[in-house]
């Protein structure tokens, strides 16, 4: 049964930095493209940082990029999200998602696995 654990979460003052974790079981990294998503009170689940399984190419939200880096170690079947320069509007349940096939899911409907999520709070 595939399950995805995320953590790392907490709460950080603005321009703060967090490292999120996702340990995924039962799943293989390199047949399986990893999101991070999330959904902020009263808003809708979005994208935010997307790896591929077959050649771990990755893609950003525009709302993040050059401040939150995807990476993987498929060694120890874990995703991460360094997230730097955080704003208050990063504020969020992030999720860690998983979906099966080499193409790289950038939207919520398109992940079929999920894990629990963990709370982002960006707050002075």
């Amino acid at each position: 049964q595939v399950r995805l654990v995320e953590s790392g979460g907490g709460l950080v003052q603005p321009g703060g930095s967090l490292n999120l974790s996702c340990v995924a079981s039962e799943i293989i990294l390199d047949y399986h493209a990893i999101g991070w998503l999330r959904q902020a009170p009263g808003k809708e689940r979005e994208g935010v940082s997307f790896i591929s399984g077959s050649d771990g190419r990755t893609s950003y939200a525009n709302s993040v990029k050059n401040r939150f880096t995807v990476s993987r170690n498929k060694g120890e079947n874990t995703v991460y999200l360094q997230m730097n320069g955080l704003k208050p509007e990063d504020t969020a349940i992030y999720f860690c998602a998983a979906q099966p096939g080499t193409w790289l899911p950038t939207s919520a409907r398109q992940y079929d696995y999920w894990g629990l999520g963990t709370q982002v709070t960006v707050s002075s």
